[in-house]
């Protein structure tokens, strides 16, 4: 049996189109917010783009403050 875990859906880190249906806003939008220093933080990850949700969750609790 491997000792490795499995990445679950509870685990693994967001892409663009995951933040995008979160929010409800096009990809766009969120591609708009990080050349403006705005939005979610995300990380390059090769050349795309990662987000952590626990990351976005805090981000959108920051902006109903």
């Amino acid at each position: 049996m491997s000792t490795q875990r499995q990445t679950s859906a509870v685990d693994r880190l967001w892409t663009v189109e995951d933040v995008s249906a979160f929010l409800g806003v096009p990809v766009g939008t969120l591609y708009q917010w990080r050349h403006r220093r705005f939005g979610p933080p995300a990380a390059k990850v090769g050349r795309h783009l990662r987000y952590d949700p626990q990351g976005v969750r805090s981000w959108v609790a920051e902006q109903a403050a």
